[in-house]
C-alpha cells in the first residue's frame, strides 16, 4: 500500500468509524494540521469536542494512518495514505469478504447497481475489466 510519506505499508482491515473518517477527511483535503485545525474542520458539521478529536487522531496514529511530528512546538499530523490507496484496501477487503460468503449473490448485487451508474463510469469499468482479462490471473 502507498503511504504519502516513507515508505510505510498500511493494513487496513476494516473501515473507519464516522469520527476517524471526519478525521481522515480533513486530513486528507488540507495534506497536514494541527489537532485544533482538524477540530475546527469537523465542528463546522457536527458538535465534538477537541478532547475527542485529539483522542480520535491518537488512534489513527497508532494504527498507523497518520503520522505526527513537532513542528514550532505543535504537534502535525498527516495522512500515511491517500484517499484512493485507502479506499481501494478497503473496497477489496470488504469485496473478498462477500465473495467467500456468495460470489453469485454479490455479482448479481453488483450488476444491479450498475442502472445507478453514469454510462462514462460503466464504460471506465468495462475497460478495466478487459484490461485485467487480458493480464490474465495473478
Amino acid at each position: 500500500m502507498k503511504s504519502i510519506h516513507g515508505s510505510k505499508t498500511i493494513n487496513v482491515s476494516r473501515p473507519l468509524g464516522e469520527l476517524e473518517k471526519e478525521v481522515m477527511i480533513v486530513l486528507w483535503e488540507i495534506g497536514k494540521a494541527t489537532g485544533k485545525e482538524v477540530w475546527r474542520g469537523i465542528k463546522t458539521t457536527r458538535k465534538v469536542a477537541l478532547t475527542t478529536v485529539l483522542t480520535v487522531i491518537d488512534r489513527l496514529s497508532r494504527k498507523g494512518l497518520i503520522s505526527k511530528s513537532k513542528e514550532d512546538g505543535f504537534l502535525v499530523y498527516r495522512p500515511f495514505i491517500t484517499k484512493e490507496d485507502y479506499t481501494k484496501q478497503v473496497a477489496g477487503k470488504m469485496l473478498k469478504d462477500y465473495m467467500d460468503l456468495s460470489s453469485a449473490s454479490l455479482i448479481a448485487s453488483f450488476v444491479d447497481t450498475l442502472e445507478e451508474m453514469e454510462p462514462d463510469q460503466i464504460d471506465k469499468l468495462s475497460r478495466y475489466i478487459e484490461k485485467k482479462r487480458k493480464e490474465g490471473p495473478r
